[in-house]
């Protein structure tokens, strides 16, 4: 077996053993709320929350998914145990934003998407 051949096999067999080791997203999830401000059809502030979001797993908030047709959420707060990373766009893409547990950030945040650690 040649050693690049070897090495594949090596990095692919270690590779499956992480994915086997890593528990389902189910069983780890940022516990506590994680709360946020948007403006709703009638451009009023309206409050969005996210109840034990899951951990690892790109979540975009419902109510500012569509930049086309909605502004981004903003004023995030973090109420659960985990660090939250906040993304501009939808889909966990444009400039991002970490806050820690129990961090709150001013309305200036804008943010569409989210990860939690």
């Amino acid at each position: 077996m040649s050693i690049r051949l070897r090495q594949a096999v090596a990095a692919a067999a270690a590779s499956l053993a992480l994915a086997v080791a890593l528990p389902t997203s189910s069983a780890h999830a940022a516990q506590g709320e994680f709360r946020y401000t948007y403006d709703d059809d009638s451009g009023n502030p309206a409050e969005g929350v996210l109840l034990d979001p899951d951990s690892r797993v790109c979540l975009t908030l419902p109510e500012v998914a569509d930049p086309a047709s909605t502004g981004p959420a903003f004023a995030p707060q973090n109420f659960t145990g985990s660090t939250v990373t906040m993304f501009t766009g939808p889909d966990c893409d444009g400039d991002y934003y970490s806050l820690r547990p129990g961090g709150r950030a001013s309305d200036r945040l804008k943010l569409r998407s989210v990860v939690f650690s």
